[in-house]
């Protein structure tokens, strides 16, 4: 007699039995795990949060009308089955008035990965796909190692490349074209 091989389907549970210092996901029922990012990282995130948040957020010298979060847990169509955390993520309050209290079921008007060594295959390979799946229009792909910024656009479930931007390049692409930015704003100091 034949046995089957069982196979196991990572929950939403399980994440939450993980040590919350472990950044972990699941896609398609498969646990990911990774270790925190570094500093070029982090440095990314804040600079692309602070040059956000007042104008599409707060309203300070721009239209307002986004939740802008980083790090942000996002349970999609089906929280067992595809459960993430976005480096940076912004949701048009039209579309979420309301301000979710523990964490995101919708999913975002644009993500913003911020590429690591470790993470560069998974962010583009697993993730970037996933996205497309679940409608997200807009995505962003910051490497910091090459100091790029590539703005991508959702057509038909596929990404297509809009624009592209390197070291201290003037930026403004969509979804946040009402602003400029110096992309060098968002690189470690020197």
């Amino acid at each position: 007699m034949t046995q089957r091989a069982r196979t196991y389907r990572t929950r939403y549970s399980d994440l939450e039995k993980l040590s919350p210092d472990v950044k972990a996901e699941i896609v398609d029922g498969e646990l990911y795990m990774h270790a925190q990012p570094l500093e070029p990282h982090g440095n990314v995130i804040d600079g692309l949060i602070e040059t956000l948040r007042p104008p599409f957020m707060r309203g300070r010298g721009g239209p307002g009308g986004w939740w802008i979060r980083s790090e942000t847990q996002v349970s999609f169509s089906d929280a067992d089955w595809r459960t993430m955390v976005l480096d940076v993520a912004g949701w048009r309050k039209e579309r979420v008035p309301d301000f979710p209290e523990r964490y995101f079921d919708i999913a975002p008007d644009w993500v913003c990965e911020v590429i690591s060594p470790s993470t560069r295959l998974y962010d583009r390979n697993v993730k970037a796909p996933v996205y497309a799946e679940e409608g997200i229009p807009h995505l962003w792909i910051i490497d910091p190692a090459y100091r790029t910024l590539e703005c991508l656009e959702n057509v038909d479930g596929a990404w297509v490349e809009r624009a592209r931007f390197e070291d201290a390049a003037q930026v403004a692409a969509a979804p946040f074209a009402a602003i400029t930015f110096d992309l060098a704003d968002l690189w470690p100091p020197e």
